[in-house]
């Protein structure tokens, strides 16, 4: 890897290269200037369906006299400083509240199917500080609840529903220390349950099935995220580093709305694009052919989750062009049978054989073994180790997916759903094919079954691409599937969006700082 040198610019240089730099800005936002998206009209005027989210974990969780007891995050300081990290809301909390707010609580009596919250007391020096916060009359506009009261009434409040409740379910106890003095007698009581796996389960179940709220929240989020994809395509004159491509990406993004991104973003090139999860992003461009950018919008504490690869220079090389083309093949096939009843690891097997096939076309894996004998062997477990896809929703690997990583079969060791698809699920779809000399030797030294397989003189032609992955989020509907990404992934549409960007700028101005 190379590391980027340090330039040092006189002033005048500096200046002349930041206008400069800044009119390319210009030049380049051009065509993507006026990205925007409508807010979905059944969105406005509208509350987060808290009530309906706990009615859906009640009924999984089959409770009458319980209650619902649960804290959310709350800011947490740095070690030896005094900022802040990012606030990020538990998603159970929020999936249950609707309620973005550090320090809130929640109680759900499911007796009354009724939802109080709690927000934090008001501290009058951070009003100073940080403005007023949010108040009753303001939250109770805004939020799914039947009632809104500051922690400190907490206590008198439960009093009144105390001994109607058998079991008082929590996610866990850590966030509740932050008010020990509130809950104290609360959390010595025998009636609180905390981390128990039905309540767990419960709660999976219901995050599984989106209601139309969430479906409208995602769609909207991938509308943002599509504008993000193609700025970071049309953008390359002004993208020397893989740093550059993220800084494009993330700056489209907040621009739009999405405060943050649902991952760590994944911006590769060359042959870095055959790490799976690279989260260096630090390389030049130069001299690579292959781009890998795996970056996903946030909105409303939901995610999206999207890769696509181009060229860097607007065309693809003769290898990059067959492996894109047999990825897309890939995911093409397993997207035709994505509806309700679909077994996930039938499609991510037929991933596999639709790999093979075109590895043994571009002779990479030898024609004199049988498709049969090459899928028996795991041989393909060496350029595509992950599983086809995984459930999204408030994380990007979302709940209930009921993997089995201790699997000893290769094939689904790393499959991160094992059920059959549902109506109103949202599931990526995936497929990648790697060249990566770890992966190599991982799947292929130690058996040499699998090694006489591959026709390595071939393979070294395909080493410089990295890898390809392409990835769309996907909602499953009752008779089928909708794709709610909308940026393309055709390889000749993709040529003329990259080729058009270059196009506005071939001079050779070329700034490290």
């Amino acid at each position: 890897m190379n590391s980027l040198a340090p330039v040092a610019l006189t002033s005048a240089f500096a200046y002349l290269a930041a206008k400069t730099l800044r009119g390319k800005r210009r030049e380049m936002e051009k065509p993507i200037a006026n990205l925007s998206v409508d807010l979905p009209k059944s969105l406005k005027d509208t509350k987060y369906p808290a009530k309906l989210h706990n009615a859906n974990v009640q009924n999984h969780l089959n409770e009458k006299d319980a209650a619902f007891l649960i804290c959310g995050n709350h800011v947490e300081g740095v070690k030896y400083c005094d900022i802040s990290k990012p606030f990020r809301q538990e998603r159970y909390f929020y999936y249950l509240s609707g309620v973005d707010i550090p320090n809130s609580t929640i109680l759900y009596l499911t007796s009354l199917k009724k939802l109080i919250l709690f927000l934090p007391d008001v501290n009058s020096d951070d009003i100073i500080w940080s403005g007023m916060p949010m108040s009753i009359e303001e939250a109770s506009k805004k939020f799914d609840v039947d009632e809104v009261h500051y922690l400190k009434e907490f206590n008198n409040i439960f009093r009144m529903y105390e001994n109607d409740i058998t079991k008082l379910y929590t996610t866990d106890l850590d966030n509740f220390k932050v008010n020990e003095s509130v809950f104290k007698s609360l959390l010595d009581s025998k009636k609180i349950v905390a981390k128990d796996e039905k309540f767990f389960n419960s709660m999976d179940e219901a995050r599984l099935i989106k209601d139309e709220y969430e479906i409208e929240i995602l769609r909207y989020a991938s509308k943002i995220n599509d504008n993000c994809h193609l700025a970071v395509m049309s953008a390359l004159p002004i993208e020397l580093t893989e740093y550059q491509i993220q800084a494009e990406f993330e700056y489209h993004a907040l621009r739009q709305g999405s405060r943050t991104l649902g991952y760590d973003p994944i911006c590769c090139s060359g042959p870095a694009c055959g790490t799976l999860h690279y989260v260096t992003n630090t390389e030049e461009l130069k001299e690579k052919e292959s781009v890998l950018i795996d970056s996903g919008c946030e909105w409303m504490n939901y995610t999206t989750d999207v890769t696509r690869c181009f060229p860097i220079n607007g065309k693809f090389t003769k290898e990059h062009r067959e492996i894109y083309e047999a990825v897309l093949d890939m995911q093409a096939q397993t997207m035709s049978l994505m509806k309700p009843g679909a077994r996930w690891e039938d499609l991510h097997i037929l991933s596999h054989k639709v790999l093979i096939k075109h590895l043994m076309n571009l002779g990479i894996l030898r024609n004199e073994f049988t498709e049969d004998e090459i899928f028996e062997s795991k041989v393909t477990c060496a350029f595509y180790p992950h599983g086809l896809g995984h459930l999204m929703g408030l994380d990007v690997h979302d709940v209930a997916g009921k993997p089995n990583y201790e699997d000893p079969n290769p094939y689904f060791a790393f499959l991160r759903l094992r059920r059959e698809l549902k109506a109103n699920m949202v599931v990526t779809n995936e497929p990648g094919c790697y060249f990566n000399e770890f992966l190599m030797k991982e799947f292929l030294e130690k058996y040499p079954e699998r090694t006489k397989m591959v026709n390595f003189d071939v393979l070294k032609k395909y080493m410089y691409v990295g890898g390809v992955r392409i990835e769309d989020d996907i909602l499953i509907t009752k008779d089928g599937h909708e794709n709610l990404t909308g940026i393309t992934s055709d390889p000749d549409e993709i040529e003329k969006i990259v080729s058009k960007g270059l196009s506005k700028s071939r001079s050779n101005f070329h700034v490290v700082v």
